[in-house]
């Protein structure tokens, strides 16, 4: 090996029948090591490493998952995913995945690990948003959301209160601890803020789940973080659910961007896997839009949810049985 590459690895998900790993390949990655300061100009310099890098596209890459060996190409943004049958049947929980980055002769020039995560069999599954439904983000104005970015930190950076209390309650939501309800965190957040979303979300006990985030950026796109993949969000969210075809899915978002409209389009197209849509209400402009929206699916029998907090969302769960 030499130190002309690095690989990335992020969590990936499924079953014996259908994995999923996603990660990058790069020339050059910035060193970064957070350190959980009130310091503005040491949380400022650590973000910006984030987007300081080099993708490596177009080179091979190796998996080996319990000696079963998939190869594959980054794309010209280094991205690769790797899709595969297990050869073997895989217990529920979290599975070890190696990465291998090769030179054209075939020499390994970079290795990482992963994990990939096999959800017990349960009723529920959970699909939520990020910025401005779980974490407090401002997404709509772009000053706001680079000033959260920029002067917070992981262990700084507010959740709206109660989402991750009710959260837990909707991991354990027909289960029990030993076989927690699945979470996909799915965001129009880039994979450069892949470390920083995982420690934020570890440090204010949220459950543990696979984050599906948007195409990588660098350092001269950073003032456009947030704000492109959408459409991209919708395909995310549509492999997900194609991927756990016997899976009861619930939807959580908000109204500052475009998740009614994603969430509506879901519930229209797989109306058997939808058990209920929830939106925060952070644009009361948008109310009255958001719940026409909604309405769309009111057709299907599928309850949802607006609300401004997560009391409501709470008692909501309650009234429909998902939290008893």
């Amino acid at each position: 090996m030499n130190k002309s590459a690095s690989v990335k690895v992020y969590h990936g998900y499924g079953h014996s029948h259908n994995l999923v790993v996603y990660g990058h390949v790069f020339k050059y990655r910035a060193k970064n090591t957070q350190k959980y300061s009130e310091g503005l100009w040491v949380n400022i310099l650590y973000l910006l490493r984030l987007f300081i890098l080099k993708p490596y596209p177009f080179v091979k890459v190796r998996l080996n998952f319990y000696g079963q060996v998939v190869e594959q190409t980054t794309e010209y943004d280094g991205f690769f995913k790797f899709e595969w049958e297990a050869d073997n049947t895989v217990a529920a929980g979290w599975h070890p995945v190696q990465v291998e980055a090769l030179t054209a002769d075939g020499q390994v020039m970079a290795v990482n690990s992963g994990e990939v995560y096999i959800p017990h069999i349960t009723q529920y599954a959970f699909i939520s948003d990020i910025d401005d439904t779980v974490m407090i983000s401002h997404s709509a104005t772009i000053g706001r959301r680079l000033r959260e970015l920029f002067i917070k930190n992981p262990h700084t950076r507010k959740t709206f209160p109660g989402a991750a209390a009710h959260y837990q309650q909707l991991a354990l939501s027909h289960t029990d601890a030993s076989n927690p309800n699945p979470f996909f965190y799915v965001s129009s957040s880039e994979w450069n803020l892949y470390d920083y979303l995982v420690e934020t979300f570890y440090f204010n006990k949220l459950p543990e789940g696979a984050f599906l985030l948007n195409q990588i950026k660098r350092w001269t796109d950073l003032l456009k973080t947030g704000k492109t993949g959408h459409e991209g969000k919708l395909l995310r969210v549509m492999r997900i659910i194609d991927a756990f075809p016997n899976q009861q899915f619930v939807c959580f978002g908000d109204n500052s961007q475009q998740d009614p409209s994603i969430y509506t389009a879901i519930a229209l197209k797989y109306p058997r896997n939808i058990a209920a849509i929830y939106i925060r209400n952070i644009r009361p402009e948008r109310e009255d839009e958001t719940r026409e929206t909604l309405k769309k699916i009111e057709v299907q029998q599928i309850p949802f949810c607006l609300f401004t907090n997560s009391k409501e969302a709470v008692d909501h769960s309650i009234k429909i049985g998902l939290i008893s």
